[in-house]
């Protein structure tokens, strides 16, 4: 599975967990509803750590409960 498709995955995956919608996330959070759905969307092919972290924050969950999925740890390494 591609990191991008890891990352929506994931936070879709909190939002239900959380009952939360997109907007309720991006409002929580202080992300842009804009910025959220372009990562969602696959326009934003990278997503900084910075959103990310302003995400957990929304979510009130850490870095570390955020990547510590199965799904990031069986990722290919990209660099060899």
């Amino acid at each position: 599975m591609a990191k991008k498709t890891t990352v929506v995955n994931r936070i879709l995956e909190l939002c239900k967990e959380k009952n939360l919608t997109i907007n309720g996330l991006a409002r929580l959070s202080a992300v842009p509803p804009a910025t959220l759905k372009d990562i969602l969307s696959g326009v934003s092919k990278n997503p900084g750590i910075i959103t990310i972290k302003l995400l957990c924050d929304g979510l009130e969950i850490t870095l570390t409960d955020f990547f510590n999925t199965e799904e990031f740890k069986n990722l290919e390494q990209e660099i060899r």
